[in-house]
């Protein structure tokens, strides 16, 4: 791969060996993928974050690392393990917030924003189309490429960091405009309401490592941010390309080597296969972070309505969404926890419950695995008839 002049100084180590510690890892990453350059990036959003997901030895790379390195560009981190606020009120136990905090110090000391979040486009980062960026949550880079139009990998958590640091990353796969065409259309009947999330979990698995073209999809963002959560997480691409309903094609069908139709029977029979029980021990929404729209379109049905008191609830948001809306979140504070810093899928739920129904496709993914529960699905208007009365 060729590097500048300057480039190599910092692969030397001249520029100290935290940047030559980044480098060195871009540099293999793009030997190892055939990158020609590296390229510069507006932005970076690193994931490992909780210290569920990246225990002792995560904390140890990141207190070693962050001795050394400090970021170049604009970057932020994903989801912690914990609301670091509100901890005690989510059940999670002093020790498991000490180790979190490190993680929490290690990041800061190298300049990253403290906006914990898997939607950084929700908090002031949202890069404009044809960008360069290097984010690492599954869920926003397929928002990012898909919706804004930016371009990015799906990067590890040292990678992005690495990225953050030299305010670069190899240049191949979707920074690359002839790896961001389809190669599956997937013709999609009207979605039901409240099964966009399921849309996306079942195109995900019928794309497989291929990015599908989705002629006729009229989302709003939210629901697009939901959509792409969850094809993501059933998926190994991290891009899709739509038009809406009546929009010209924006693709060229020479690459596309299949069509499949997916009929509302089939979405049906992803919702029979994840529907559960009503037996819950926990309600749990923001997978991806609730949006300011989210939460006042959810405190508008509660507002005059009791909770029901049978389940814990937990409403998961980025800051900037919890400050935008304060009446809002002061209805749905009435109901359960709102949380800040965190989710369902990257806290210690396991420890604290058994039984976790959401509205997200993302979640049915990871809640039985990372996060041992019995999952069920119900779409948002259902869960919250659940939780009120």
């Amino acid at each position: 791969m060729y590097l500048t002049s300057k480039e190599e100084r910092t692969l030397a180590g001249e520029e100290g060996p935290g940047r030559q510690k980044a480098m060195e890892l871009l540099v293999a990453i793009g030997d190892i993928y055939g990158a020609k350059r590296l390229i510069p990036v507006s932005s970076a959003q690193v994931s490992g974050a909780s210290f569920k997901t990246i225990g002792d030895a995560g904390i140890k790379f990141l207190e070693d690392f962050s001795k050394e390195a400090k970021v170049t560009v604009r970057a932020s981190v994903n989801p912690l393990g914990l609301d670091m606020r509100r901890w005690r009120s989510m059940g999670v136990d002093s020790g498991f917030r000490a180790k979190q905090a490190r993680i929490v110090s290690a990041y800061s000391s190298m300049g990253l924003e403290p906006l914990y979040t898997c939607t950084p486009y929700l908090s002031g980062n949202r890069p404009r189309a044809g960008q360069h960026i290097a984010w690492a949550e599954s869920s926003a880079t397929v928002f990012a490429n898909s919706v804004l139009g930016a371009m990015t990998n799906r990067e590890g958590g040292p990678s992005a960091l690495a990225a953050a640091v030299v305010g670069k990353t190899a240049e191949y796969g979707l920074h690359l405009r002839e790896n961001r065409l389809p190669r599956v259309r997937i013709d999609l009947e009207e979605i039901p309401p409240g099964l966009v999330p399921l849309a996306g979990y079942v195109v995900g698995k019928i794309a497989g490592n291929r990015i599908p073209y989705l002629p006729g999809l009229s989302l709003t963002q939210d629901e697009h941010k939901a959509f792409g959560a969850a094809m993501a997480a059933t998926s190994a691409v991290s891009m899709y390309v739509y038009t809406e309903r009546g929009g010209r094609p924006r693709v060229d069908s020479t690459r596309v080597e299949e069509r499949v139709s997916l009929p509302e029977s089939e979405l049906a029979a992803c919702r029979e296969s994840l529907a559960g029980d009503d037996s819950w021990d926990l309600v749990a929404m923001g997978c991806p972070h609730c949006s300011p729209a989210e939460l006042r379109s959810m405190a508008r049905y509660l507002k005059d309505r009791r909770p029901s008191k049978e389940q814990d609830v937990w409403f998961c948001t980025c800051r900037k969404a919890y400050a935008a809306c304060p009446d809002a979140v002061r209805v749905l504070k009435r109901f359960g926890k709102v949380l800040c810093d965190t989710c369902m899928v990257v806290s210690p739920i396991e420890k604290m419950y058994k039984r976790t129904a959401s509205d997200s496709g993302k979640a049915m993914v990871y809640l039985p695995t990372l996060g041992r529960q019995r999952a069920t699905f119900r779409t948002t208007d259902q869960l919250l008839e659940a939780i009120s009365r």
